[in-house]
């Protein structure tokens, strides 16, 4: 699994770890790991300071691969930030697809009710043509009787 990592210093222990910041769920999408959890590096990987890696955790949470982020950090920049997409811009889209959704919706349930009432209509002028029919021939055979 990939995660955003810093590095900090443990001053208790005299080595570097990692601080997990956030945990990649899907392609486009990371999640805020909101607790602290720290990996050791060990004494032997000096690191700078506050420094932002990509780390490639196996399942057992050992470290697969570490890759600085300041590429990834600029590619995140230039492909949402340099463009205008903020926070507000893609809640104000948010909202507005769920009023388009909502709207489909409304439309949606207002051509269902036409069409009940066309067929109740459709329904009701077969009643009445059936009633026409049997009065017009009710009216003929009483002609026919009568000749």
């Amino acid at each position: 699994m990939l995660y955003l990592a810093q590095v900090h210093k443990n001053e208790f222990l005299e080595q570097h770890q990692l601080r997990l910041l956030a945990r990649r769920e899907a392609e486009n999408l990371w999640a805020i790991i909101p607790e602290e959890a720290f990996i050791l590096l060990g004494k032997g990987k000096p690191m700078s300071e506050k420094l932002l890696l990509l780390v490639e955790l196996s399942p057992t949470g050992e470290i697969e691969k570490l890759e600085d982020a300041t590429n990834w950090v600029l590619y995140l920049v230039q492909t949402y930030l340099s463009s205008g997409i903020t926070p507000d811009f893609l809640q104000q889209e948010t909202e507005r697809a769920e009023h388009w959704r909502q709207s489909l919706t409304l439309q949606n349930q207002d051509l269902a009710r036409r069409s009940l009432e066309l067929e109740a209509r459709r329904e009701q002028i077969q009643a009445l043509e059936e009633s026409i029919k049997r009065d017009k021939n009710g009216h003929q055979k009483e002609e026919q009787s009568d000749s």
